[in-house]
């Protein structure tokens, strides 16, 4: 009887043993889990951090009753300067005020561009308004051949070599909107390819 005592003292034991040891393992494995969660969570906030730049302010008046109201519009550009852009538009009475609204409207309104390396990945025009603008892929060290509103927008999306043309208005709004509607067009090539199930070397000249 004794020793039958004994040996179940010795299981109650090792089965204690077994529980600790199954809870410390399970305690270290969140303790390891928790880190690559915060890493994973880091790269993905720097893969996203956005920069803006203002491309126009202008000063608004509006005619009432009792005289003139005073305020500013304000047209900012954000991006990551991997591929991802957005225009937006803010109205305030100051200008900080203005272009705090209008960042908050372009974080609404991105899109992802498919690009080519450091250019697009072919020939497109982008129409908005009265505004044209054509873009044409460029070989490297070319530089961004652009101005106003094109060029801010061309190196927020992280394009750094490419031939631009502003055709038609000058107003920064439609220039603005019809280079968005250009790289809102753009195509993948590997996308293509596989949807036409032909090799990019034939549809990409």
């Amino acid at each position: 009887m004794a020793e039958e005592e004994l040996k179940e003292e010795e299981k109650k034991e090792e089965k204690k043993e077994s529980e600790e040891l199954k809870e410390k393992t399970a305690e270290v494995a969140a303790k390891e889990a928790v880190p690559e969660e915060r890493i994973e969570q880091e790269a993905e906030e720097e893969e996203f951090e956005l920069k803006d730049q203002v491309i126009s302010i202008r000063r608004v008046t509006k005619v009432v009753k009792g005289g003139k109201n005073l305020s500013f519009s304000a047209l900012v550009a954000v991006g990551n300067e991997r591929g991802v852009v957005g225009i937006g538009k803010g109205k305030a009475r100051e200008v900080p005020q203005a272009i705090a609204k209008a960042v908050e409207d372009a974080k609404k309104n991105l899109i992802k561009v498919s690009l080519n390396g450091t250019t697009v990945t072919h020939h497109i025009k982008g129409v908005a308004g009265g505004g044209l603008v054509v873009l044409r892929p460029a070989s490297k060290g070319t530089g961004v051949i652009a101005g106003g509103a094109v060029r801010i927008i061309m190196e927020l999306v992280g394009i750094k070599d490419i031939l631009t043309k502003s055709v038609r208005s000058n107003n920064p709004i439609s220039v603005a909107n019809a280079t968005i509607d250009a790289l809102r067009n753009l195509k993948d090539p590997d996308l293509v390819s596989k949807n036409r199930d032909k090799p990019k070397e034939k549809i990409w000249h």
